[in-house]
Order: C-alpha cells, then structure tokens, then sequence
C-alpha cells in the first residue's frame, strides 16, 4: 500500500511539475496524456479512505451534537412531564371542589370533605382512616358518601380523625330497597362483596336493578345509593333469597369522602357523648 501511494504521488508530481523539454509537439502531449491516464485512477484510490475518513468525522460530530442536544431534551420532557403531572392534581383538586359544591347543593343534610390517610382490607375487617375527627363535628354514626354512592359508617372518633367502616365489612348491614319494585331487604358485606337478602313475598328483584338505603332502621338517610342487582339466587325451599350486588364505589381508589354530619334516632339510642357506646344501667 505504502509502495502504491509512492508511485501514485510520484506519477502525480511528474505530472504537475515536469518542464517542458524540446521535444517534438505530438510526443509531448502523448506522454502527458498517458501520465494522466496512470495517475487518475491511483488519486482517486488515495483520496476515497480521505473521503471516508472525512465522512466519518463528521458523523461523528454530528453525533456527538445530536446526542447533546437528546440530553438536553430529555431534562426539558422531564421538566414538562412534572409540571403536567402537578397540572393534573390541581384539576383534579378542582373537580373536588366542584363536587363538594354540587353535593351540597343536592343533598340538604351538612356534610363534611376528608381525605383518607388509611385502609385495612383484611379479609375479616375493612375500614378507613379518616383525617377528620370530633374537632370537625365528626362522630361516630355518621354516615360517609361519595359522590357515587354510599361508602360507610362512622364507628369511632378522636379529636382529629375517625374510622369508617365500609359496607364490605362482615359485620355490615344495610336496610335497602329496589329502587323499581320497591322490594326490601338487607344488604351484607362479606368477602366476596355486597349480597342483598330479601324474603320471598312475590318480591321483584332482577338483574340490572339499583339498589338504594330504604331509610328504614334509623342508621343511614334514604335513598343513597348502594349499588347494582348482578345475579339473583333463587330456591323455592328457602324463604329468603339472595342477590350479588355490584358496589356504585369503587372501594379500592377512594381518596376522598364526605361525612354526612347526621345521626339517625337508631344511633342516638345506641352512641352519645363524643361517640362512645352508651354506658349501661347502673347496678
């Protein structure tokens, strides 16, 4: 390769540099002619890896700005997304608001906005914690909604927070009707969700209907809604029958509630004072 690129550059510099001698005018411009013919092919040889050398470079810094110039986008999308993503919360915020306006303006019972800071969804008991207690005039008994539908109930207070316990609960039992034919019945959380229980008395209950608190039992406003009639189970040997209910909640994406600051004749029997049990007869 070294032993090429010297006669190329020699037939190059013969070519360039070589004086004219006395020499008859036709042989003359043959040798040129020939010595340009040789020469051609072996300077093109010698200035492609030039060429690609050349190319390569300058890919190179091309790339070297584009990969820059990523860098600094990529900090900007960062930037961007943040600043989305703390949008999004303050609509979301917004729409809260919004909610809490137009369920006051529906509902004539005084409610109360909390956030929940807390969950157990253990198989026996399911309950939240919420950041609003008795200095909120939150007490035990008090109903929680959203803007979907019943949530819970109240059952114990502090002066700064509060435990709800949801309809899912085992020991949960609602007083409910069948928002079309009017059929009463109770409804139940259990670990496989909510089932209402109704006696069979030419009482319609059908798939698709909604089920809302009766206001029957003095715990729970009527006409809150409960959820929807998913499957009937029906035996003509049993009296009572029963109905998976879907939710109206969606339990698992709760963020915040609203406690209906009411307490049904039922749970003024049964709570008093800052929300204890009533203490027994006195011996």
């Amino acid at each position: 390769m070294i032993v090429v690129c010297g006669v190329t550059l020699g037939i190059s510099w013969l070519v360039l540099n070589a004086e004219p001698r006395p020499q008859p005018e036709g042989e003359t411009r043959w040798m040129r002619s020939a010595l340009l013919e040789i020469a051609t092919p072996f300077q093109k040889a010698l200035e492609f890896p030039l060429e690609i050398a050349s190319d390569i470079w300058t890919h190179y810094l091309a790339l070297v700005d584009v990969r820059a110039d990523n860098e600094t986008l990529r900090e900007r999308i960062a930037i961007l997304e943040g600043e989305n993503l703390q949008y999004r919360e303050a609509l979301i915020e917004s729409e809260h608001l919004d909610r809490i306006g137009q369920m006051r303006s529906e509902l004539a019972t005084p409610m109360r906005p909390a956030l929940v800071v807390g969950q157990d969804i253990s198989p026996w008991f399911r309950s939240l914690l919420l950041d609003r207690g008795q200095r909120d005039r939150v007490r035990s008994g008090m109903p929680v909604i959203v803007e979907q539908g019943l949530v819970g109930l109240v059952t114990a207070s502090t002066p700064n927070a509060s435990r709800t316990m949801l309809l899912l609960d085992a020991q949960s039992a609602v007083d409910a009707i069948i928002q079309r034919s009017r059929a009463r019945g109770i409804v139940r959380g259990g670990r496989e969700g909510l089932e209402f229980e109704f006696y069979v008395r030419g009482d319609d209950v059908a798939v698709g209907d909604a089920v809302m608190t009766s206001g029957f039992g003095g715990v729970y406003p009527k006409a809150l809604r409960i959820g929807e009639v998913s499957a009937v189970y029906t035996d003509e040997d049993q009296l009572v029958h029963r109905a998976e209910v879907t939710p109206s909640v969606d339990f698992g994406r709760l963020e915040q509630v609203f406690v209906l600051l009411w307490r049904g004749p039922s749970i003024e029997l049964l709570y008093q004072g800052e929300g204890d049990l009533a203490e027994g007869p006195t011996p």
